[in-house]
């Protein structure tokens, strides 16, 4: 079973079992809809929690979860991520794309041609950054129009422009 990273509980809260909950994701709002989460450490150490009650507040969100009534309970479950599904995640607007769509795609520079694969996304303050495997060497691009032409997920190909600026 594959599964995303969506939160990562920060700490207890109170005597009830109460998690602060730094969410990873564009769509924060859906801590307020969903019913359960894998919790773990790691996605193979998972253990699938209800939740009993969900808030959000200034940026976190606060879960109760089923099994971690106390703060004690609470405080086993602190640096746990939260981890849904594939079929759990929100629906993305066109011209965006989850991370883990983006990993493989072929990288192609408009007078180039093919120049290699994206490894690996960073998130970065600013924007995020593509690193692109060219066989020989990794290169990061940022992920801005200046570089970007075009990201087509059904083909499987960023096209991308001055590819030779960052070699």
């Amino acid at each position: 079973m594959e599964l995303f990273l969506t939160g990562v509980v920060l700490k207890p809260k109170g005597l009830k079992g109460e998690l602060k909950v730094k969410p990873v994701t564009d769509f924060p709002e859906s801590f307020l809809r969903r019913r359960e989460y894998y919790v773990g450490k790691t996605p193979k150490d998972v253990v699938l929690r209800k939740v009993q009650s969900a808030s959000f507040h200034q940026g976190f969100a606060w879960l109760v979860l089923e099994g971690a009534g106390s703060r004690e309970d609470a405080e086993a479950l602190a640096g746990c991520g939260l981890y849904v599904t594939r079929d759990a995640l929100e629906s993305m607007p066109d011209d965006r794309a989850y991370i883990h769509e983006l990993i493989g795609l072929e990288v192609f520079d408009e007078a180039e041609g093919r120049v290699g694969k994206v490894s690996d996304v960073l998130q970065m303050p600013a924007h995020d950054v593509y690193e692109v495997d060219t066989g020989n060497r990794k290169v990061l691009i940022p992920a801005v129009e200046d570089f970007i032409t075009e990201t087509d997920l059904q083909k499987g190909i960023v096209t991308l422009r001055r590819f030779k600026e960052f070699l």
